[in-house]
């Protein structure tokens, strides 16, 4: 199974308004029905009833992250990128 990241939004004139992202999983590929719907089944069983109208945006895939550890950045120590020169442009006055 393929880990995603579905980002959702509650509509404009609710009660309580609601934006953010939640993880799931599916066997479908990415932005099909099938996989919109284990969307919306997860958000349903996370958020319960209040969840009935909020629309979900967007799904991505999760990345595999390599560079933190416990939620700390690792450091990079390499040298710093050389700046890049600009071309110089003619007066045009």
């Amino acid at each position: 199974m393929q880990t995603y990241l579905a980002h959702y939004r509650s509509p404009a004139a609710s009660d309580t308004r609601a934006t953010g992202v939640f993880e799931f999983e599916s066997d479908a590929r990415i932005n099909t029905k099938a996989n919109q719907h284990d969307a919306r089944l997860r958000m349903l069983e996370l958020y319960g009833k209040d969840a009935v109208s909020w629309t979900i945006e967007r799904i991505e895939r999760k990345k595999a992250t390599t560079d933190t550890q416990d939620g700390q950045l690792a450091l990079d120590f390499r040298p710093p990128k050389k700046q890049r020169k600009r071309a110089k442009t003619k007066e045009w006055w």
